[in-house]
Parts: structure tokens; C-alpha cells; sequence
């Protein structure tokens, strides 16, 4: 893990949407790297966020990664659309996939990063025979479809299984962890294995460049 760039990914599902073109502005000077955009549609999890024209809208505003996490059932449908609008890396459930291999080579056809992500109750074998075909792999340390949850402390098992798997694999991929992040439990996701970090409420409340130069320290520190 020590040769992977941690990485900041700050999630505009707890932004003010009333000034997006400036939260996101803020997030970019203050040295986060990507931007994590929760898309959900009511099925695969309860919650119903914003969809391909929100992305594309605020793709306007910043060059900046776009981290975009389908919650949504056999995302294989829509995998062009999420890239026209501006998606660089698509994370999918693999709950939610039929056919994950073919999902996955659809993200890789249409030119983006590719990553796999399980729900807090999914056992990791689940995705394990995918560990060679994705860029990323995102644990979840909350139940999706709702912010400001609390982290689940078992997610940090995952992590460190995951992370011992790729490493036996021979794979340089990056963990990345979303739910409940905040800047107390920071230093334990690190020494776990994660190098990319979701956090929602935790930098959008307050003073938004503050808190992301906060983590970005903490992570600077490992």
C-alpha cells in the first residue's frame, strides 16, 4: 500500500447544492483530488439522489475526478450515459449486477476506471473473482442510501482482507472506504489498507476548506 497516492474524495451528496459551482471550487483549492457523486434510484437502495444531467452540470465546474458510485439495479444500462456526463471512474454493487464481468468490461470499453463495491453484510469472497478486473474496490462502512450514518468498525476487517488478497495477487489497486468518515477514525481506515477516502458530512459541514485540508494532513501523515 505504501506506494499507492492517498486520496481525497469528497462526497457532494452532503454539499449545498444552492452553491455547488463554489463547494466544489473549495474542495479543488483546498487539495482534494476527486469528487464522489452517490447516484441512487430508489430500488437498490431506498433513497433516490440526482441522475446524468446534476453530473454533467457539475462536471461544468471543475476538472477534478469524478468518483461516481451507482446504487442502482443492473447499472450495465446506463454505464455510456454516466460517461457523457462525465464519469472518470464507475464503482458497482456487485449485488446489484447479473452479469458483473460483463458490467465491468462495459465501464472499461467506454474508456473509464472500473470498481466493485459490496454492502457492509456481503462477505468479500463475493468479490474476490473480480479482483483482477477492477481499478478500485470500494468498501462500504455504512449501509448505503443515506447519509451521515455511523462507521461500522467490522468495515476495517474488510479492508485489511481485501487489501491482503490484491497484495497476494500481486495487485497495486486502491481500497477506497465510504460512510461515517470523519477525521477521528481517519488514522485507523489508513493503517487498515485504504488509500482513498469518501467522507460527506465531515468536510461539507463547517467550513469546508478547513476540514479538507484537515484530512488531507492526516493522510499526509501515513
Amino acid at each position: 500500500m505504501s506506494g499507492l497516492k492517498k486520496i481525497l474524495s469528497p462526497s457532494i451528496l452532503s454539499a449545498d447544492f444552492k452553491k455547488l459551482g463554489e463547494e466544489l471550487e473549495t474542495i479543488d483549492k483546498a487539495g482534494a483530488e476527486y469528487v464522489h457523486v452517490d447516484v441512487m434510484d430508489g430500488l437498490f437502495v431506498k433513497s433516490i439522489s440526482f441522475g446524468m444531467p446534476v453530473i454533467k452540470s457539475a462536471r461544468s465546474a471543475t476538472d477534478k475526478v469524478f468518483d461516481v458510485h451507482l446504487m442502482i439495479e443492473e447499472p450495465i444500462r446506463y454505464i455510456e450515459d454516466f460517461v457523457k456526463a462525465g464519469a472518470d471512474i464507475i464503482t458497482v454493487h456487485v449485488e446489484a449486477c447479473k452479469d458483473v464481468v460483463a458490467t465491468l468490461e462495459k465501464i472499461k470499453e467506454c474508456g473509464v476506471k472500473a470498481a466493485i463495491t459490496l454492502n457492509p453484510p456481503t462477505p468479500v469472497s463475493a468479490i474476490e473473482p473480480y479482483l483482477d478486473k477492477v481499478d478500485m474496490v470500494l468498501v462500504m462502512s455504512v449501509n448505503p442510501g443515506f447519509g451521515g450514518q455511523k462507521f461500522i468498525p467490522e468495515s476495517l476487517d474488510k479492508v485489511k482482507e481485501i487489501r491482503s488478497l490484491l497484495d497476494a495477487k500481486g495487485l497495486d489497486t486502491d481500497i477506497e472506504i465510504d460512510g461515517g468518515v470523519n477525521a477521528g477514525n481517519l488514522a485507523s481506515i489508513l493503517e487498515a489498507g485504504a488509500n482513498v477516502i469518501v467522507a460527506g458530512s465531515a468536510i461539507f459541514s463547517g467550513d469546508v476548506a478547513d476540514n479538507v485540508k484537515k484530512f488531507k494532513e492526516i493522510m499526509g501523515a501515513w
